[in-house]
Parts: structure tokens; sequence; C-alpha cells
């Protein structure tokens, strides 16, 4: 499949097959999403280090919250799109087809962080902090994927890196076909890349606070929740593909009141610390 960025003067080719194992074909999303895995694992370590935790906790919370993460992930995404499933419950566990959400993931990895936490007995907004950064790392490098598999994009734009391909094309010409107004001959925004690039701000943001302002439990992961939500409030507006609650996106309105109310816990609890000081 040839992907174009016509105002940049570049075609990339991309397969979505990386390479088959006995005849069985792994798929670049699969490796991509394995490559943000470990890459979590490696700057939560150093997040961990920093805040006093061994580095291992990192490695036992991708092995408990990976698989969780992944069910809530698919739950989220059937839950708020159960029109196109409740004919066919089969389809449900058929997640090669894609359907996923990412928040769904992010909820399913707090709950099993925390109780991960207690039962090891360690402070759970700590676990969260250090969880974080191995979470925004994980996005960041996670949505290569959707390029790959060319989803997750968003509407028609003229700006100079827009995006095009046949699979770009031909969804824009049925959400034509259904009344909506875009246009399949012209690029559309890449807010994978968009989303990628605002993880790692993110992510930079958060080693600043690991090595230079941290002071309570919680700092970080306030800081995460907050700044995800404002990037993906508005990167969210832009897709074509969001789930919807009547008018509304449902992304759009979890990522307004995530970063609502963690930017007043971040605050809040910088001000208290700072008055115990």
């Amino acid at each position: 499949m040839q992907v174009s960025f016509p105002g940049l003067g570049i075609d990339v080719t991309v397969d979505r097959v990386a390479f088959s194992l006995f005849g069985v074909p792994i798929y670049w999303y699969g490796v991509i999403i394995a490559f943000g895995l470990i890459m979590g694992i490696v700057t939560a370590s150093f997040a961990a280090k920093k805040l006093g935790e061994k580095s291992d906790i990192t490695l036992d919370l991708v092995l408990v919250c990976a698989p969780v993460s992944i069910v809530f992930a698919r739950l989220y995404y059937v839950f708020f799109k159960w029109d196109s499933y409740k004919d066919n419950l089969v389809d449900i566990f058929n997640i090669r087809s894609g359907g996923i959400a990412i928040y769904g993931a992010v909820i399913g990895a707090v709950i099993t962080a925390y109780v991960y936490a207690k039962v090891k007995k360690k402070n759970p907004l700590l676990v969260f902090d250090i969880g974080a950064v191995g979470l925004i790392t994980g996005q960041m490098i996670g949505r290569w994927g959707n390029f790959v598999n060319q989803e997750a994009f968003g509407s028609n734009t003229e700006l100079p890196w827009g995006m095009t391909s046949k699979t770009v094309s031909d969804y824009l010409e049925t959400l034509k076909q259904s009344g909506i107004n875009v246009n399949p001959d012209i690029p559309v925004h890449p807010t994978f890349l968009y989303e990628s690039l605002w993880s790692l701000a993110v992510l930079v943001i958060l080693f600043v606070i690991v090595y230079k302002f941290y002071r309570y439990n919680g700092q970080i992961f306030f800081a995460y929740a907050s700044l995800y939500g404002l990037g993906r409030f508005w990167i969210e507006g832009l897709r074509t593909d969001s789930l919807m609650i009547g008018e509304f996106r449902v992304s759009q309105l979890v990522a307004l009141l995530s970063f609502v109310v963690f930017g007043f816990l971040y605050f809040y609890f910088c001000s208290k610390n700072r008055k115990k000081q």
C-alpha cells in the first residue's frame, strides 16, 4: 500500500505484514505495540529508580496490567459500538479486525495497578506515577501502528503534511456516501502523528517532574492524565472515526474531564505541599 504526503512530495510504501513465522503472518501493528511495551518498561524503570523503587516493579506492572488493559480496551470500544456487535456477539472476540480504545486500556491499567499496589503493600499513587511514564511511552510508540494500518486519521486538510492513501480515500468515500462532508481526493490530518508527538512532549515533561520537581505521590500521574487529556481533546476533534454518545465524542468528553479533574488535583496537592514546607 502506498501512503502519500503530497504537500511534502513524499510517498511511502507500507506493508502491514512485517514477516512470517512458520507460515503465520506477523503484523507490524503487533510488532510496534510490543516495542512500545518494551520501551515503556525501560522509561518506567528509570522513573522507578529515581523515585526509590526497584526497577523490576515495571516488569511486574506490565505482566499484570497489559492483558487486563487489552480486555478493557476492547470492552470500552464494544460498549460504545454496541449496535455493531449486538447481532453477532462472536465478533466481539475478533480483535484482529480492529476496535480497541486507548482510554479503555488506561482504565484497565489503573484498576489493575491499584490492586497490584494493595497486594504488594505499596502506595498506589506511587505505583501510578511509575506506570504513567510507561503508559505515555507506549502510547507514543503505539500510535505508529495506526499509521501502518492507515487508521485513526483525521478530516480533510490542506496543510503540507496532509496524508492520503487508498485506504483513506475509500473510507472517506464511504463517509461521503453517508452524507458526511468530506472529500476523498483531499489529504487528511495524520492525527496518529499529532498524538505521538504530543505524547513525546508529555513524556519529556514527566521526566522533568521526576528529576526536578517531584514533591508528592501521584504528581506524575496527575500531570500525565491532565496533559494527555488536553492534547487528546483537540486531536479527537479532528478525527472521523470517534466513538459517540449522541452528538458528542466519547474520548473528547473523557479527555476534557481528565484535563480538568487531574489538573486541579495536580495544582491542589502542589499548593498543599508547599504550605507544609
